[in-house]
């Protein structure tokens, strides 16, 4: 592989965590800060603080000899050539993202330059932050041949964030000058090269040594366009997918056959195109309203993205409904909430539509039961157990005499139910499906009165269909 280079990341969270061992996985040496000193005990003594699969394997290979963490950034930022901030960026009151904790970092890093280093935005940060950071650091007296700003935007999904990062659809490089395009080049070289992908050992995936990884090369304004747009353009699909399913429904059509034939044409493609309680995590909701606020700021009034968000809001009081559609009141009914976590595969539960449902069925008189295979520790701090909201050790026991079981989360488990034993063990055999995750005639089958989304509900013979509520 190539000659490693010395790189700092700044940050230890899902990017920063992720983009360090994956530095050290083609054979950088990496130094990861962080202020948290717990955390970084934690990640010393080998420990996993995120549930992200590949991670622990990949960390317990690399840490000590490929990786190190520290609470020290003024000495990491000595010892290295290339500096990734992968702080977080909340989103602020206004929609806008929170670029407090860049600004604090790089007010630090100001203090420790002592001679050339690229510093490189990792976190997602709204367009011209590039040249804000460029301004922070002249404001601290720090010569501008010793520094330049790339934006490297991240584009990773949680619960396959390492195999995302080694084997990238596109590497997006957003620098002002071949310089730092060069040292840019170096560090992703052994992908772009395809010379990791024939190490032994290396992480298997769609790129390999004679179809690497490509690199795109751009102003750093297009670059943090480029990763804004990417996620709205994202979460437009999601939206639009259920808007569709929302009318399907009304005409009895089945939005899984749509989605179907939408996909197979080439120019749209079958992802994303899944109807459910619609998008939630750390990203598409945040970087959606940042989007937005950046395109009022410069006078663009993009219409489009505050549809999206309104859709995506609209999904939840959809499902809610439903609910209550199957179940008639709520008060003192018992529900088995299967996911808690934003999507499956992950234990995040930030802006998750399983937390935001479950807190509306609470209010409305409800006593849950939760069941996520990696969430529940997460989930407790913001659902704290009582006596109306428990927290199960498996699904079954979840779903013991429950009234209705909730899928809420895609978690495969949750789609490869033994059915005939969940019919054992609920109360009453009905299933409310926000992610779409069983073929409807297949739950008739079992004797589950099903409904889910975009699909005609499927209502047993003697119980009749109810009629439906007025949104």
């Amino acid at each position: 592989m190539a000659d490693s280079v010395s790189v700092c990341v700044i940050g230890s969270g899902y990017v920063g965590l992720v983009a360090a061992v994956c530095f050290a996985e083609i054979g950088h040496r990496v130094i990861c800060v962080d202020n948290d000193e717990a955390r970084v005990k934690i990640l010393r003594d080998g420990g996993v603080p995120i549930f992200e699969e590949h991670l622990p394997e990949m960390l317990a290979k690399h840490l000590g000899r490929g990786v190190e963490f520290t609470t020290e950034l003024a000495a990491a930022v000595r010892d290295c050539d290339a500096l990734f901030i992968a702080v977080g960026t909340p989103q602020g009151a206004s929609g806008a993202a929170d670029l407090s904790y860049i600004e604090a970092v790089v007010a630090e890093v100001a203090r420790s330059i002592d001679g050339y280093k690229v510093i490189v935005e990792k976190s997602t940060v709204p367009v011209y932050t590039n040249e804000w950071i460029r301004r922070v650091l002249y404001r601290h007296g720090v010569d501008p041949s010793r520094y330049d700003v790339v934006s490297n935007p991240e584009f990773l999904r949680e619960g396959t964030a390492i195999k995302d990062f080694l084997h990238p659809d596109r590497i997006v490089v957003g620098a002002p000058n071949e310089r730092s395009i060069e040292l840019l080049r170096r560090i992703y070289e052994p992908l772009t090269s395809g010379t990791y992908y024939s190490q032994p050992g290396a992480l298997p995936g769609p790129c390999n040594s004679e179809c690497p990884a490509k690199i795109v090369v751009t102003s750093a304004q297009s670059a943090e366009i480029i990763k804004h747009a990417s996620n709205a353009f994202l979460a437009l699909k999601i939206s639009f997918i259920n808007a569709v399913a929302n009318l399907a429904e009304a005409v009895d059509a089945d939005v899984e056959d749509i989605a179907e034939g939408m996909g197979l044409d080439s120019r749209i493609g079958h992802k994303f195109l899944r109807a459910g309680l619609g998008y939630g995590g750390s990203c598409f909701p945040k970087d959606v309203a940042a989007f937005h606020q950046v395109a009022q700021q410069y006078g663009v009034e993009f219409q489009l993205l505050r549809e999206i968000r309104k859709i995506n809001e609209t999904q939840k009081e959809i499902f809610f409904n439903k609910v209550l559609q199957a179940l008639w009141t709520l008060r003192g009914k018992r529900l088995a909430a299967l996911g808690l976590a934003f999507k499956g595969n992950t234990d995040d539960i930030r802006e998750s539509p399983a937390i935001d449902v479950i807190k509306r069925l609470l209010e409305a008189g409800a006593i849950v039961t939760a069941y996520d295979p990696a969430a529940m520790e997460r989930a407790k701090e913001v659902l704290p157990p009582a006596q109306n909201m428990m927290y199960a050790d498996g699904l079954f026991d979840a779903a013991q005499d429950a009234d209705a079981v909730l899928i809420l989360t895609d978690w495969k488990e949750f789609g490869d139910i033994d059915l005939a034993m969940l019919n054992r063990a609920v109360r009453f055999p009905i299933v409310i499906d926000g992610r779409n995750m069983y073929k409807p005639q297949l739950m008739l089958e079992h004797g589950f009165t099903y409904v889910s989304v975009g699909r005609p509900a499927n209502y047993l013979a003697q119980e009749g269909k109810p009629r439906k509520f007025a949104n």
